[in-house]
């Protein structure tokens, strides 16, 4: 039963020459758009999901990936040890014809079929038998068994032992004075948990022939011209393959939604990551389950505006408290600091937009222990609405008094 070869650099989108990097991210922009939570029984989205995890498998693992790029597949069956040699042109070992090395020991056999396969790029003086062609020494046999000896480790399993769980990401909305304070948050989650039938290992006991295969024990890979032999993957040369729990359909993991409650460290901001070990979907087979990752958003305040750990605040003066100067009371998050007030000193001659810092009244550092931001406020200077004669005058007096044009300067430069 033939294995179509898969193209794992372009479901992923990325070059061949991509780099872990580049994989990563590739893998993680996809995933969150096909991922089951995102796109619950959407049949197609979860095949997507599962090719690009392939994918992802292969091209993330330096040693899957060595295997694949010189074969063009990657199979559990091929010795990443003689993968890698190959890759360095050292190949060595037997020749799946079958009879002894010359001048070594018996080779070992690998299956190969060779149907379809032109030798005409092999050059030597071997001669014909059966239809295939050896050498005594010359001519292709001793590179035909560099070529293809030690590939494949004989006997060599897949390994379907424990499976790590999935990380999941999930936007955590946070209010303005839990993320200032600190406190619980609350949150509804969707995550895979451990099957309660089958505890993980997605079969409930018993066999059935292998689907892959046919119960043969073995697939047909292509690999470019040739067709390689290879033990059948999915039930490790067996021919069998235990049958599937019905309650999780085969995947050891079902799907739930729960709430979750976490705490909110003092000074949180927006857009921080936090981390909930083994929070994430349940491993498989007594494997591991994954994290959880939230991404605070913080929500806004209708007086103080955050920055970082700075508090921002515009604070109205009148025009003779911005002229002669005055303590005015302005509010900071300080509920504990008479109400959340303190008094700041307006300096005489201060300017709408002018911007004053109250040190060490912003918000506690989460990452540095003792540390605050600053308090900033902007100025803006309430205009009088004058209806009486009597304030008219004054103000009028008060022109003449000062003389100066506040737009000669900018006049100047016109």
């Amino acid at each position: 039963m033939a294995t179509q070869t898969k193209d794992y650099y372009s479901t992923l989108g990325v070059k061949k020459g991509a780099t872990a990097d580049d994989i990563r991210k590739a893998f993680r922009k996809l995933a969150r758009k096909y991922h089951p939570d995102v796109n619950p029984n959407d049949k197609k989205a979860e095949e997507k999901f599962k090719e690009i995890s392939e994918a992802n498998d292969v091209l993330s693992d330096e040693k899957k990936r060595k295997i694949y790029d010189q074969f063009g597949f990657y199979s559990d069956s091929i010795d990443p040890a003689a993968a890698e040699a190959a890759a360095r042109g050292g190949y060595g070992g037997g020749f799946s014809g079958g009879g002894p090395r010359p001048g070594g020991r018996g080779a070992q056999e690998v299956p190969f079929d060779f149907g379809g396969f032109d030798f005409s790029d092999f050059q030597g003086g071997g001669r014909a038998r059966g239809g295939a062609q050896e050498s005594g020494g010359g001519g292709f046999g001793g590179s035909f068994r560099d070529i293809f000896g030690g590939i494949f480790s004989g006997g060599h399993k897949a390994s379907h032992g424990p499976k790590q769980g999935t990380d999941l990401e999930y936007q955590a909305s946070v209010d303005f004075w839990s993320a200032v304070r600190g406190g619980v948050a609350k949150l509804e989650i969707q995550r895979q948990e451990t099957c309660p039938s089958c505890k993980g290992k997605s079969t409930t006991g018993g066999s059935a022939e292998c689907p892959e295969c046919n119960g043969t024990g073995q697939v047909t890979q292509m690999g470019g011209r040739m067709k390689f032999n290879i033990q059948c993957p999915r039930c490790n040369g067996t021919g069998k393959v235990q049958n599937g729990c019905p309650t999780c359909d085969g995947e050891g993991v079902v799907a739930k939604r729960e709430p979750l409650e976490f705490r909110i460290k003092a000074g949180t901001r927006d857009g921080q990551r936090i981390r909930l070990a083994g929070k994430g979907n349940a491993g498989t087979d007594g494997g591991a389950p994954g994290d959880l990752f939230l991404i605070v958003k913080v929500g806004t305040h209708p007086v103080f505006t955050r920055v970082a750990d700075d508090i921002y605040v515009t604070v109205p003066v009148t025009v003779a408290e911005a002229a002669l100067g005055a303590k005015i009371e302005v509010p900071t998050i300080d509920t504990h600091d008479g109400g959340g007030r303190t008094q700041l000193k307006i300096p005489p001659g201060t300017q709408t937009g002018q911007k004053l810092r109250l040190r060490e009244k912003g918000v506690p550092s989460a990452s540095r222990e003792g540390a605050r931001g600053d308090e900033i406020v902007e100025v803006k200077i309430v205009v009088p609405k004058v209806q009486d004669e009597r304030s008219k005058e004054i103000l009028r007096e008060l022109a003449k008094l000062n003389p100066e044009d506040p737009r000669a300067e900018l006049l100047a430069e016109v």
